[in-house]
């Protein structure tokens, strides 16, 4: 005996603008996220350099115990691959090269931030480990 469907629709898939609808919606969730995350990235690479810089000026310390100076400007990280201290040339978080230079017999670490030219604000703003100048006391 053969059954017939009468009244009955056979189950069919999603429709054109069902389906355009869910991708809004999943492009609107995305969006909304990744608003939210994106400057938490940019504050992590930033907290990423400051250590990072602190970690080389750690290493540099260690190079001027064991050598009694710290290595000049034009030798500068190099100096510290050489004597295997780090293992190679360091890079900021975006990838951009550290600039070292010895000023007054104190080293002196700078990244250039995202934008990796001197200046700016923000996550181009320069991160470096040179001493703050303290206002004068009244």
């Amino acid at each position: 005996m053969k059954r017939t469907m009468k009244g009955r629709r056979a189950p069919r898939g999603m429709t054109l603008i069902e389906i355009m609808v869910v991708l809004v919606i999943l492009g609107l969730i995305a969006s909304a996220v990744v608003i939210a995350v994106f400057p938490q990235l940019q504050r992590a690479r930033i907290d990423q350099t400051t250590l990072s810089i602190g970690n080389l000026d750690s290493a540099l310390k260690l190079y001027n115990a064991r050598k009694g100076k710290f290595p000049d400007t034009a030798t500068g990280f190099k100096a510290l691959v050489d004597m295997e201290i780090i293992d190679k040339m360091p890079k900021d978080a975006w990838g951009n090269d550290y600039v070292y230079t010895l000023e007054n017999g104190r080293p002196i670490i700078t990244s250039y931030g995202a934008d990796g030219v001197p200046g700016g604000d923000g996550p181009n703003a320069d991160i470096s480990n040179r001493p703050q100048a303290t206002a004068a006391k009244p």
